[in-house]
């Protein structure tokens, strides 16, 4: 039998391995190798005191019915409302003979979607809508400056070399000095006129202020990013993964936890063995990596001095959470939709305001309200901040971050000044967005490289250098395992997130 090793046990390594044990079984040997202590990756979900963090927030949408459907088989959708909806009264679109949240844990919630940008001290719809709250809270000359702005735009295109030059064609320069460019910097630690336009054609692909009029009047397609609706599973994202390893597992696949590749050793051009940190040499036939480039690259005493250089200074963003446990939020719900205690719906809220370094607010009780320990009761929030290992937000301390961001949040007008923190904890995640400027430029020759061992497969966010959602990593690793077992190139998995018709219409 033949030995397939996976690095990485998030999205992309775990369904390349669901795929290769129900399409290879029997002639493929499954080893999963996972660094940290926990299943899922960035789309893992960490406890704390009876409450729950999804690390960055994951939305379960696809437009892919291959990924909705391994969804579907691992985690029905609920068959009954949630605590929540039946606190409310509130009439949810259930799955006819699905489970029952309140006493089942294998299942699906659905969600309903709302999002918002926090600038002014107002609240604005995102993706930017044209209703009347939106002028209001602008205010009368900003509008108008927006608004001739924009048509400028729409006659005099700039040529796109920068994600600032792409934002500005579709927003013109006043809304995207407005949404889009302090948020973006606080992302990538650098000015939106020095990221390549990539990044935007990936993220907002088929977004335009046209389009959100035209989505208000109900005419055309609906963008991925106006979706209303999404699933959810009922304790957060990592509770799929780590049902999925669990399968996994009792089909024979090891999944071995605290187990760092540190290098590869190689025969007649094939990978043939990864070395782990510890020391041990476990010998393959086909290797997955979902594992930073940078790392990946730097583990192969072969690679050419122009690749291991170009690999070496890629780029990243760091990300560190903060979960905070309050009796209630100073903002108002002003919308139409009914919550529990009356706190704003929105799962996430973007921080567009410049005398803070926060960068998103996710609300839990939103996501699930089985997140939360108590939701009659808490408000669990997780406060976004980007960084840099090593720079002074990734090296404070614990408390020291806490206070600092306990104080943002009161400081913009989320948080009353005499509200009580009742629980907090501080979360920091490494390599968490693969960065579109530096070397990133040179990446072709860094691909074309390691696409020459036509046993090694490159998998997810990380291990392709790209800004993917979790279903398109998913989808990478379907493709990846595809590859190996039908002896096809690797064109399809490196073409995942690439094609403009995914993005805009199901």
């Amino acid at each position: 039998m033949k030995t397939a090793i996976i690095i990485g046990a998030g999205p992309a390594g775990l369904t390349a391995a669901h795929e290769l044990v129900r399409k290879g079984a029997g002639e493929w040997k499954v080893v999963v190798l996972e660094e940290s202590d926990q299943i899922g990756g960035i789309s893992r979900t960490a406890v704390h005191n009876g409450s729950r963090i999804d690390i960055g927030g994951h939305r379960f949408f696809s437009k892919s019915q291959e990924v909705n459907d391994l969804w579907a088989e691992l985690m029905p959708v609920q068959g009954e409302p949630a605590k929540d909806d039946r606190l409310l009264g509130r009439t949810c679109n259930v799955q006819p003979g699905g489970p029952d949240p309140e006493s089942d844990d294998v299942v699906m919630l659905r969600r309903r979607r709302v999002s918002r940008i926090y600038y002014l001290r107002h609240f604005f719809d995102y993706p930017i809508s044209m209703k009347p709250a939106t002028f209001l809270a602008m205010g009368l000359i900003r509008t108008f400056k927006a608004g001739m702005n924009y048509i400028w735009s729409c006659f005099f295109k700039r040529e796109e070399k920068s994600l600032e030059d792409f934002y500005i064609n579709r927003f013109g320069k006043v809304l995207y000095s407005m949404f889009f460019e302090d948020y973006t910097e606080k992302l990538w630690g650098i000015h939106p006129s020095k990221i390549s336009p990539e990044w935007g054609a990936q993220r907002v692909k088929g977004l335009s202020l046209w389009k959100a009029v035209l989505n208000v009047l109900g005419i055309g397609k609906k963008e991925t990013s106006l979706i209303d609706e999404f699933i959810y599973p009922k304790k957060g994202p990592g509770q799929l993964w780590e049902l999925l390893a669990d399968r996994l597992r009792a089909h024979g696949v090891e999944i071995r936890m605290k187990s760092r590749a540190a290098g590869f050793r190689t025969e007649n051009g094939r990978v043939v063995a990864v070395r782990l940190e510890s020391g041990e040499e476990i010998a393959c036939d086909a290797l997955f990596s979902s594992m930073p480039v940078k790392d990946l690259v730097a583990g192969f005493a072969e690679a050419p001095d122009e690749v291991r250089r170009i690999a070496a200074a890629l780029p990243y963003r760091d990300f560190v959470t903060v979960g905070l446990k309050v009796g209630r939020l100073a903002v108002k719900n002003r919308t139409d939709y009914p919550t529990v205690n009356d706190i704003v719906p929105d799962t996430w809220i973007y921080v567009q305001e410049r005398d803070v370094r926060m960068g998103r607010i996710q609300i839990f009780n939103n996501w699930s309200p089985y997140m939360v320990d108590d939701v009659t009761k808490h408000v669990w929030i997780g406060l976004e901040y980007f960084c840099s290992e090593g720079d002074r937000l990734w090296t404070m301390s614990d408390g020291d971050f806490i206070a600092m961001a306990t104080e943002e949040l009161r400081h913009i007008g989320v948080l009353g000044a005499d509200e009580p923190v009742l629980d907090s904890v501080r979360i920091r995640v490494k390599k968490a967005y693969p960065a579109y400027f530096g070397t990133y430029a040179e990446f072709g020759k860094v691909r074309a490289w390691l696409d020459s061992f036509p046993n090694l497969y490159c998998i997810g966010r990380n291990g392709q250098h790209r800004y993917n959602n979790m279903d398109h990593s998913m989808l990478c690793g379907l493709e990846a395992a595809r590859s190996l077992l039908g002896g096809t190139d690797k064109s399809a998995l490196w073409n995942v997130n690439t094609e403009g018709e995914y993005h805009e219409s199901k």
